[in-house]
């Protein structure tokens, strides 16, 4: 195992985590000198919040862990593409490297759709690496929807 999976496998236990409190199952972890200084899961629906996001919260983990604003020297690993409100706020972090398992072609930004984290007009870009366990991240996030829609068929059936 690499050490890419290694972390990559955090943050997938944070995506499980959000599944299972029927939040959208999105993890993520930052490492700093090759520790584990924060991490973070899908709690939108949990807080009423839109910024609680897996990259916010553990973006907001690690400044405080380090004391600064600033997360050089940092890399984030997230089972799910950046949309457009991380992805700046990783930027905006200095973060040094993002490791993604699996794209978002519907809101991704570090790619699919645009990528806010390679941009030339930002004075920061951030080291990009994909699909690693991408095939049990976006598993994960099927197996999520699959079941979410047959819930919802279900309740739309009682309520009939």
């Amino acid at each position: 195992m690499t050490t890419d999976e290694r972390y990559m496998k955090q943050a997938y236990n944070q995506a499980k985590k959000a599944g299972k409190i029927g939040e959208v199952p999105i993890g993520c972890v930052i490492v700093y000198e090759d520790k584990i200084i924060a991490r973070g899961y899908n709690r939108r629906k949990t807080d009423k919040n839109t910024l609680s996001h897996a990259e916010l919260i553990a973006i907001k983990k690690a400044s405080k862990k380090l004391g600064d604003w600033r997360l050089e020297g940092c890399t984030m690993y997230v089972t799910l593409e950046p949309c457009q409100m991380c992805a700046g706020a990783i930027v905006q972090a200095r973060m040094d490297r993002v490791v993604i398992a699996t794209m978002s072609p519907k809101s991704g930004c570090a790619g699919s759709i645009i990528n806010l984290l390679n941009m030339d007009e930002f004075n920061h870009k951030v080291e990009i690496t994909t699909d690693i366990l991408k095939d049990e991240c976006s598993g994960l996030l099927s197996d999520f929807f699959v079941d979410l829609r047959k819930r919802l068929k279900v309740e739309k059936q009682e309520n009939l």
